[in-house]
């Protein structure tokens, strides 16, 4: 057996490990095997990773907007120059195919922290005027403090940088906490700004790491001294974070699970409908809030649709390895998720189909087979809870109303698309669907300047955009007598 790595916090510019030495022990999904050790952090490091944000928040807070943008393209081409490197750790972290992770995640990554680099010289409030008689009021926009971020095992490299870019670009200081099953791009980030905050002279406290479990997490969300706590990951971690935040009353910036619809009438184009939504629901093994899991197809067209959706699903591959560019999506992150999905299949109700899939692929690893489910109904439970896997189930509806009637009957309202050539009827969906994204004959497509985020159960505020960049700001007005 090869020996463990070790990753460790990251502190005010140092490595360390836990204060009171306990670890986590962290799985590679393909193998299922113990590959590393991370920090089990406790309060004493919580502590040091608060003060050390807080000390470096008023040099931050006061830096030039040129000071911002500089320190995030550095990040940006460090990040582009060390791609192979940074994609390693993300595919051990996660399983995911090696090639998929530098084209779909490292290259965005670096577009969108690019992104944030560019708003930070964009922040302004409204043009002084008087709007009362001799006195003149401008509006400032200023950065909150400090902000604690917990990012999911999803994405988590990209979802780190959704929370820490906008963040940084608005002048706040950092602590973030990875999930405990995929540290490791994260830690190896850490060392990557440590490098760069101390090349440019700025304070090591503006960004740091502290890894550990959900009791790490909630000793960040319940920890004085962040004004804000932002959290990608399960509705349940959501409101438990809402919680503790609304204790002292903290800012929270919420993006939790989905369950998106893809409602395709008889008027699609099928063969494009059915490659959009088999990518869109399989990649990175439905491991997605945004994936197309719930497709609505009209009665008219739905057994020719389920019928090529059955076999084009049945065409992908997982497993294999991180090396073997064929492959879609890799494994499920852990044990725990693969139960979780595995479940929703063993529960399956009578009237149910498996058309394909329906079952784990090899004897070692977290892999499950693109997996497609059709004859449900509203109420079933696979259809308005999030599977979160290589599922996509399939349903049938008359017509438009009770399209949008089954696709807005769940509790989240994060993404959705629409499947027609009728522009008309594309405008009327795309105002009836209560959900934040509605994507029209394509989905689960993201560009940064366009903002994430959803409502309902699936949490508020919103991630990339000038809309993301805002929420790690505060307003204040301020008037002066002439």
């Amino acid at each position: 057996m090869s020996e463990l790595l070790v990753l460790r916090n990251h502190i005010d510019g140092e490595y360390t490990d836990a204060a009171d030495g306990r670890r986590l022990e962290v799985t590679d999904p393909v193998t299922g095997e113990v590959y590393a050790t991370s920090p089990r952090s406790g309060a004493a490091d919580v502590d040091a990773a608060m003060a050390a944000a807080a000390a470096a928040f008023p040099v931050w807070r006061d830096a030039t907007p040129a000071t911002r943008q500089r320190l995030l393209l550095k990040i940006a081409d460090a990040v582009e120059a060390r791609a192979e490197e940074i994609a390693e750790a993300e595919c051990r972290n996660t399983g995911k195919p090696r090639a998929l992770t530098l084209t779909e995640e490292i290259a965005p990554i670096v577009d969108q922290i690019r992104f944030f680099a560019g708003a930070a010289r964009l922040l302004e409030g409204r043009s002084a005027g008087e709007y009362m008689e001799g006195l003149t009021s401008i509006v400032r926009r200023e950065p909150i403090g400090v902000c604690a971020q917990v990012a999911p095992w999803n994405y988590p490299l990209m979802m780190g940088v959704w929370k820490f870019a906008p963040a940084l670009a608005a002048g706040n200081t950092v602590v973030l906490k990875p999930s405990d099953t995929t540290p490791a791009s994260t830690v190896l980030l850490a060392g990557i700004i440590g490098g760069i905050l101390e090349e440019l002279g700025l304070p090591a406290g503006i960004f740091n790491v502290v890894c550990g479990d959900r009791e790490t997490g909630r000793l960040m969300v319940e920890h004085p001294t962040p004004a804000m706590a932002a959290i990608t990951g399960s509705v349940r971690a959501g409101m438990q974070v809402a919680a503790s935040a609304a204790k002292d009353i903290k800012r929270v910036h919420l993006e939790l699970g989905g369950k998106a619809p893809a409602a395709v009438f008889e008027d699609a184009d099928i063969a494009a409908a059915v490659e959009g939504i088999s990518l869109a629901g399989f990649f990175n093994a439905g491991q997605d809030c945004t994936a197309a899991t719930r497709v609505l197809v009209h009665e008219s067209v739905h057994d020719a649709f389920v019928s090529a959706l059955a076999k084009a699903a049945a065409a992908i591959r997982t497993g294999g390895g991180i090396d073997d560019e064929d492959v879609l999506y890799g494994p499920l992150n852990n044990a725990n998720q693969l139960a979780q999905v595995t479940g929703f299949i063993d529960r399956l109700p009578a009237h149910a189909t498996v058309q394909t899939g329906g079952h784990r692929v090899g004897d070692k690893g977290f892999f499950y087979a693109p997996t497609v489910v059709s004859g449900l109904e509203q109420d079933d439970e696979i259809v308005q809870n999030e599977v979160f896997g290589p599922v996509i189930t399939v349903q049938s509806f008359r017509d438009e109303a009770e399209a949008v009637t089954y696709a807005n009957g769940v509790e989240y309202a994060l993404a959705s698309s629409v499947w027609t050539k009728d522009h008309a009827r594309a405008m009327r969906m795309s105002k009836a669907l209560d959900f934040g994204c509605v994507w029209i004959n394509t989905h689960m497509i993201l560009a940064a300047e366009m903002p994430h985020g959803g409502f309902k159960k699936s949490g508020y505020g919103k991630d990339l955009s000038a809309y993301g960049f805002e929420d790690y700001t505060r307003v204040k007005h301020v008037m002066t007598a002439l």
